[in-house]
C-alpha cells in the first residue's frame, strides 16, 4: 500500500485511524464506568533455587495456534485451589550467561487468595458468537478486508503510543513497560520445554528514523527505519507456561525481559484487564512487526468479541511477528479522571474454539488478571511494596 503523502499512515481508510486516535471519546465519556476497586493479591517470593544451565535447544515458533473446547474455556474459573495457583505463579529467570533460577511464590493470606480471580470475568458469558464461515484455517487470521495500518513518518514512529513497540530478536514484538523492562510473549523465548536458540543472546530493537543517523527528515518517508539493538540482561517466564499442556499454556504466554541499560523512551503503564464493557469503545489496540510487512510497524484496533478469565478473544488482523505485542485499551483512571491507555494483555496467537460441536476461530491475547498483574509488577519492581494498582 502506498503511504499517505502527508502522514505516516498507509491505508485506504486512514481517516478511520485518525478518528480512533485523535477524536475525543465522546460516546464513552457520557457513561463513565463504575468500577469496584481491584483487590491485588500480595505475593511472597521464596529464595531462588539454582537450576541447570539452559540447553537453548528449542526452535522459535512464530505461528502459535492452539485448540480449546468448552472445558478448556472455563478452566481458569474451575482451578482456584491455592496449590494450583501458587504452582503456576512460580517463575524461571534466565540470565545472559545461560544460568537459571526458579522462584516460587505464595499468596500471603486467604483474603488475597479470594481476590485472585478477575472480578469482571468470574463467570464469563458465552456471548452471541459473531462468526462468519471460514473453511481455510490460516494461522494468524486476516478477517475480511485487511484492517492494519503501516505506521510511517518520523513523527509517528517516535510518538506515543507507537514508540512503546519494540522488536524482539527472535522475530516477535514487545512493549516497553518501564525504563528497563519489555513484555513479550513467552513462546517467543521458550517453547514450553526449553529456551529457543535465539534466547542465548536475546536483544531488543528500537526503531530509529533515518534522519537521527545523519540524514534529513523527509515529508514522504521511503526509507525503512533503522533498528538500534540492546542486549537483554535477564528473562522471566511463568511456570504456568513452562509446565502446562498446550491447551492451557496460552493463559500464561507472557515473559518479561530486563534490558542491560535503561532507555529514554516513554513506556506504557500496566493495568488489570477490566471487562470489555469498561473499555472505551469496547476496543483493544496493538502495534507489532508483522512478518508480511518487513521493517514496518503495523497498528490495528478492533472490538473484543469474547473473554474468559485468562484470554481476550478478538478478530484484530495480525500475522506472525505480531506475537508479544502489548494489547492496550483506554481504561478509566479514577485518580486522573480521564481515559488512559494501559496495557491489559499480550497478543499470543490464534485459537480454535470448539463449542457445542461448532468450531470458531479467534486471534487471542492473554488477559492480565490480578494475580498476573501482581506477578509482573514484582518482576518489574523487585518488591511487593511498589506493586499497587495505579
Amino acid at each position: 500500500m502506498s503511504p499517505h503523502p502527508k502522514s505516516g499512515l498507509a491505508h485506504p481508510s486512514t481517516s478511520v485511524l485518525l478518528l480512533s486516535l485523535l477524536l475525543p471519546l465522546s460516546l464513552s465519556s457520557r457513561a463513565l464506568p463504575h468500577q469496584d476497586p481491584v483487590h491485588l493479591p500480595s505475593l511472597v517470593p521464596h529464595v531462588p533455587l539454582p537450576l541447570s544451565r539452559s540447553r537453548f535447544s528449542a526452535q522459535t515458533q512464530l505461528d502459535f495456534t492452539t485448540h480449546c473446547n468448552a472445558s478448556c474455556y472455563h478452566k481458569g474459573e474451575q482451578e482456584r485451589r491455592r496449590e494450583h495457583l501458587t504452582e503456576k505463579l512460580a517463575f524461571e529467570t534466565l540470565y545472559a550467561d545461560g544460568s537459571r533460577t526458579l522462584t516460587t511464590m505464595d499468596v500471603e493470606d486467604e483474603d488475597d487468595y479470594e481476590g485472585t480471580i478477575s472480578p469482571a470475568i468470574q463467570q464469563p458469558p458465552m456471548r452471541g458468537w459473531r462468526v462468519t464461515s471460514r473453511h481455510r484455517r490460516q494461522k494468524r487470521q486476516i478477517y475480511g478486508a485487511d484492517g492494519r495500518f503501516n505506521i510511517r513518518g518520523d513523527h509517528f514512529l517516535l510518538d506515543y503510543p507507537f514508540s512503546t513497540a519494540v522488536r524482539i530478536s527472535t522475530g516477535c514484538t514487545g512493549v516497553l513497560v518501564s525504563q528497563r523492562h519489555v513484555l513479550t510473549a513467552a513462546h517467543c523465548v521458550h517453547d514450553g520445554k526449553d529456551y529457543v536458540k535465539g534466547a542465548r543472546k536475546l536483544r531488543v530493537g528500537f526503531l530509529t528514523p533515518p534522519y537521527i543517523n545523519g540524514t534529513k527528515p523527509s515529508p514522504t518517508p521511503t526509507k525503512i527505519p533503522l533498528v538500534h539493538w540492546v542486549r537483554v540482561k535477564s528473562t522471566r517466564v511463568p511456570k504456568g507456561w513452562i509446565q502446562g499442556p498446550q491447551e492451557v499454556s496460552m493463559d500464561f504466554d507472557y515473559a518479561l525481559l530486563e534490558l542491560r541499560w535503561p532507555h529514554r523512551r516513554p513506556f506504557m503503564r500496566l493495568s488489570v484487564a477490566p471487562s470489555s464493557d469498561d473499555l472505551a469503545g469496547k476496543r483493544i489496540h496493538f502495534s507489532g512487526f508483522d512478518s508480511d510487512r518487513p521493517g514496518e510497524l503495523v497498528y490495528r484496533f478492533c472490538p473484543v468479541e469474547d473473554e474468559s478469565n485468562d484470554l481476550i478473544y478478538q478478530h484484530c488482523d495480525a500475522r506472525p511477528g505480531a506475537s508479544g505485542s502489548g494489547v492496550y485499551g483506554r481504561v478509566w483512571d479514577t485518580a486522573l479522571e480521564r481515559w488512559e491507555r494501559k496495557v491489559i494483555g499480550i497478543f499470543s496467537g490464534h485459537q480454535w474454539l470448539e463449542i457445542d460441536g461448532e468450531n470458531r476461530d479467534y486471534n487471542v491475547a492473554v488477559r492480565f488478571t490480578p494475580l498476573k498483574f501482581a506477578q509482573i509488577c514484582y518482576w518489574v519492581h523487585g518488591n511487593r511494596v511498589d506493586c499497587i494498582q495505579d
